[in-house]
């Protein structure tokens, strides 16, 4: 039979897997209809993840699609019942280039043995994995493969190309944290395109369309405002981060006013202390409260002596990264995480 195109949720520029989506996956699966898993659905397989890794191409998916079967709805239907419980969960991909060495690979001296088997077959798969490190296959893996399925999808993907004849790739079924830029300021710029590329999703507001192109902000959204003072007929969630980046810092005090109004998780503003005593005072006078300011990260980002707007993107966007991992993880998980590693 023909197979079906599948459509996502495209939600102020993040790509979000709708239940609806995959349970249409699923559902053509078991019916014995061919599926059409498309590179907007999975973008781990475009053309841009092909110019990093060729075995990550639009046409390897195409293979993987053309070989699924009834057997592999099951990890449809996980992904559509994680995406209605909000679960941190990701669809994975086993991509298979050499059959024979995929399979006949060993652990060496310095990693973690997983026995003397290496990927439990030469063929290519598609699983479910989640936060909790359940995994839903349709067919067995190794000890090795689900090493492998975990770090391709929980993190840190590093062992992707530990091993030859295969690879890993993987797409999240939750939403991306967003990032408010409030300014387009050369720091913004900088910060956009390492926001974007470690996986925020990026909206730039300013009053001057000459700032906020798209050669500056390629793949971020961006907003045109008459002014600054126009802000509040914005909305951000509560889960939202707000950059206040202004050009010449002249719109600070309203950037800063508006995010805390917003009441989103965290709000940082660049500027040294002299200038921030005046933004203060300029914030209270606009009905600002002493404990509404002390909650606006000052200055923004880590603190390593940045001083360039890359630098000082580094140190923004590694601050946010420390907020998102917070925002995601108890408490209890976190030291969990921090034991495992010193």
């Amino acid at each position: 039979m023909v197979g079906r195109g599948y459509l996502l949720r495209v939600q102020k520029g993040c790509v979000c897997m709708r239940k609806e989506t995959l349970e249409s996956i699923a559902s053509d699966l078991r019916t014995g209809r061919s599926v059409n898993l498309s590179v907007e659905d999975f973008p781990c397989f475009s053309e841009e993840a092909a110019i990093e890794d060729p075995r990550t191409s639009p046409e390897a998916l195409a293979r993987i699609s053309a070989g699924l079967t009834a057997k592999d709805a099951c990890v449809f239907e996980r992904a559509a019942r994680a995406v209605e419980e909000g679960d941190m969960a990701w669809i994975g991909f086993k991509v298979v280039d050499n059959a024979f060495a995929a399979v006949s690979n060993v652990d060496n001296d310095v990693t973690k043995s997983y026995g003397t088997i290496g990927s439990a077959d030469g063929y290519d798969l598609v699983f479910f994995c989640n936060d909790a490190k359940e995994v839903v296959a349709a067919r067995d893996y190794s000890a090795r493969d689900f090493f492998q399925m975990k770090d391709v999808t929980r993190g840190p993907s590093m062992h992707n190309d530990q091993f030859e004849g295969l690879t890993w790739a993987s797409v999240p079924l939750f939403d991306s944290v967003k990032v408010w830029l409030l300014g387009a300021s050369d720091v913004a710029v900088e910060t956009a395109a390492l926001a974007r590329h470690v996986g925020f999703e990026v909206e730039v507001v300013d009053d001057d369309a000459s700032f906020l192109s798209e050669e500056r902000f390629p793949g971020c959204k961006r907003t045109l405002v008459s002014s600054f003072d126009d802000l509040g007929s914005m909305r951000a969630n509560s889960s939202d981060c707000v950059c206040v980046l202004t050009r010449g810092h002249m719109h600070d005090p309203e950037g800063c006013v508006w995010a805390i109004a917003q009441g989103v998780r965290y709000v940082g503003m660049m500027g040294c202390k002299g200038k921030n005593g005046r933004v203060h005072d300029l914030c209270v006078e606009a009905g600002m409260t002493e404990e509404q300011w002390e909650a606006i990260k000052r200055p923004i980002g880590l603190k390593f002596g940045a001083k360039t707007p890359a630098e000082l993107a580094i140190s923004i966007v590694a601050e946010l990264v420390d907020v998102r991992y917070r925002q995601r993880y108890s408490q209890e998980a976190r030291e969990k995480h921090d034991a495992s590693l010193w």
